[in-house]
């Protein structure tokens, strides 16, 4: 699931990514344009039966991301904006931050 909350001024969305508990059994990353693809850089927590972290993005961008799970696999997000092709010959996951 992913839920967007922009600051009152509107110059940052707090974009929260969730997943289920079943997803990984140690550690979920997510990667992407936000973060140079780093699968270190942002962590999701794991409470309550789900993993989830928020970012904090610039309005009005498309961001490009996917999940690392485990240490071993990637997967993308069920709740998506859009998916795009990537030059692996996959789809990464597409968050959209309006203005």
């Amino acid at each position: 699931m992913i839920t967007k909350e922009f600051t009152p001024k509107r110059t940052v969305c707090k974009v929260t990514l969730s997943v289920p508990a079943e997803w990984a059994k140690k550690e979920i990353a997510v990667a992407g344009d936000f973060n140079d693809w780093d699968t270190k850089a942002e962590k999701l927590e794991r409470k309550n039966g789900i993993w989830k972290t928020t970012l904090r993005l610039k309005p009005d961008k498309e961001y490009k991301f996917k999940y690392y799970i485990d240490g071993e696999r990637w997967e993308n997000d069920d709740a998506a904006d859009k998916y795009v092709p990537n030059e692996f010959g996959t789809e990464d996951s597409l968050v959209i931050v309006g203005k």
